[in-house]
């Protein structure tokens, strides 16, 4: 192991760094706000976007993200639709999280008591408040772990990212292990830097599910 050779790439993989992270959390954004649209969607039954959100939900969760990738970039552009590697690699990942989150929404949701409802609605409130602020935080303590899995699984699943040519963690370590051979020092750097972006993610998600579940919403 040589320790010059990776302080040498340590700037390359910082960068590589940012934009997984900038990929990642955007994609992680635009899922959450779409998977939640099409949980709400398909927990209310709404006739015709239900069965739209579940055609939607089942596709992107059988299909795998390099896939789509694959389809957004270099198939889109056949129809006169381009975009930059960047764009594609957000929508992508908002896509295919957007399935996971739909269901853990939904799931969370569904674990509501239908007396929640009642008893809002029963003090005067109308169903979108009674929705927002008594259903809506409860299921959402009661998904934190899946939430915080897929959140987890997205900011993985970013490593192939390289195959439309977007210069991320992957993209670097294939690059210098192809130019100069120094394998080991390049996947030991990979490993570190999906270590420090995704550890931090665990260890928020584990305290904000225990301090869920001590305040006791979700009981």
């Amino acid at each position: 192991m040589n320790w010059e050779v990776m302080a040498e790439y340590l700037p390359l993989y910082q960068e590589a760094m940012v934009l997984t992270l900038r990929i990642g959390w955007l994609g992680i954004i635009l899922a959450i706000a779409l998977g939640l649209a099409c949980a709400m969607v398909t927990h209310h039954r709404i006739p015709v976007l239900r069965q739209l959100a579940k055609a939607y939900i089942e596709l992107f969760r059988n299909t795998p993200l390099l896939v789509q990738l694959f389809f957004i970039y270099f198939g889109l552009p056949k129809i006169g639709i381009s975009m930059e590697a960047e764009t594609c690699g957000v929508i992508g990942l908002a896509l295919l999280g957007g399935s996971y989150m739909a269901e853990t929404f939904r799931s969370g949701l569904e674990a509501i008591e239908s007396i929640q409802m009642e008893s809002a609605l029963s003090l005067g409130m109308t169903k979108t408040q009674a929705m927002w602020h008594v259903v809506l935080p409860q299921a959402v303590s009661i998904s934190v772990p899946a939430f915080v899995a897929n959140v987890i699984f997205l900011l993985k699943e970013t490593s192939v990212f390289s195959a439309i040519s977007l210069m991320d963690l992957m993209f670097t370590a294939k690059d210098l292990i192809g130019l100069y051979y120094k394998t080991a020092e390049s996947l030991f750097l990979l490993v570190i830097f999906y270590l420090i972006i995704l550890l931090p993610v665990s260890v928020l998600g584990s305290l904000v599910e225990r301090r869920l579940r001590y305040a006791g919403f979700g009981d």
